[in-house]
């Protein structure tokens, strides 16, 4: 394969902004694709073989009218540049940050970053009912709630419910002190977070007071009819297949939906069936219910999350296969 020179013209007021704190980004996108980058004064050059300059150049490339667009270049934007790269759809990520689904208390524009919280965006502004499905860190229950609260805004809908399952995560709390409000805030403080970064805490207590607003564990939902509302069920692999019947019963007229959760993180008993996987089978051939199953390469924090998640999903695969192969060979033992 040739070697070759390309050179790419940069506005100096982006450099650091694309190459990244001592030069992270830019490096990692040399080590990507095994390619050597030279800056000189407002021009980039890359030198390498012919089909790795041509990649390196377009991540480069993207990176760039990402920055010019007022973004704050992150590791998690180098590196998903670069796989879709490798996929042969490096122009998605520039087409992903066309999408504006609200803005922060403190203006910070929140936006699907990857094709799958597109999708998912998308699937919720045309469904009634949305599952979004997928590991921690893929945005499910944040960008739910953006929806949420654009929706309210524009007089959409006319409240907000939040909710979940009210379990421990593998722990006992015991007996906790204070009022109902108290016992339960433990188990909803990821909405509110969510609500306050977006909403703001004074403009939250403001609707809070008036009802408009709702955060309440999924019991309380037993017996209502919830019209013209966004709910959110967040931590859906908790439910039990009567309590996700239950709520997806209570659904009315000019109501929208979206239910999340983690198939791989249930904190159910042992021997208990997820209401998630029921609902997911019962529901799949359903019109007007949207289905976006995220994966690793849909999360958004830290890379290491990242590779934490693909870690625990490649390890649970071996398991999985290897008993399978395990039942397979008591099979033939028993007809021998």
């Amino acid at each position: 394969m040739s070697l070759m020179e390309t050179v790419i013209d940069l506005p100096a007021e982006h450099i650091a902004n694309v190459f990244g704190q001592f030069d992270t980004y830019m490096k990692k996108i040399e080590r990507a694709f095994g390619v050597t980058v030279v800056l000189r004064e407002n021009q980039l050059k890359l030198l390498g073989k012919d089909a790795d300059v041509k990649k390196a150049s377009r991540v480069f490339t993207q990176l760039f009218e990402l920055s010019k667009r007022g973004n704050q270049i992150t590791e998690q934007n180098v590196d998903y540049a670069i796989s879709l790269t490798f996929e042969e759809n490096e122009s998605a990520i520039v087409e992903i940050d066309k999408e504006l689904v609200c803005h922060t208390i403190n203006g910070k524009p929140v936006k699907p970053k990857t094709l799958g919280q597109k999708q998912y965006v998308d699937e919720i502004r045309r469904k009634m009912i949305v599952f979004g499905i997928g590991p921690a860190g893929t945005g499910k229950t944040y960008l739910a709630m953006a929806m949420a609260i654009t929706a309210f805004k524009n007089e959409e809908i006319n409240r907000i419910i939040l909710t979940r399952p009210a379990i421990e995560a593998g722990e006992k709390l015991g007996f906790l002190p204070g009022d109902l409000q108290s016992k339960i805030d433990p188990y909803l403080r990821p909405l509110y977070d969510a609500l306050y970064q977006i909403m703001g805490a004074e403009s939250f207590q403001k609707n809070m007071e008036k009802g408009l607003i709702e955060v309440a564990p999924l019991a309380y939902m037993r017996g209502r009819t919830l019209d013209n509302a966004f709910i959110i069920l967040d931590e859906a692999q908790n439910t039990t297949p009567a309590q996700m019947k239950m709520f997806l019963t209570r659904i009315g007229f000019g109501s929208k939906v979206v239910i999340t959760g983690d198939a791989t993180q249930k904190d159910l008993a042992p021997g208990n069936i997820s209401g998630l996987d029921v609902a997911l089978r019962v529901l799949r051939n359903v019109e007007d219910i949207g289905i976006c199953r995220l994966t690793s390469s849909d999360v958004v924090r830290h890379p290491l999350v990242q590779k934490i998640v693909k870690a625990y999903e490649d390890y649970e695969k071996h398991e999985k296969k290897g008993n399978t192969e395990k039942q397979r060979q008591r099979s033939r033992s028993r007809r021998q």
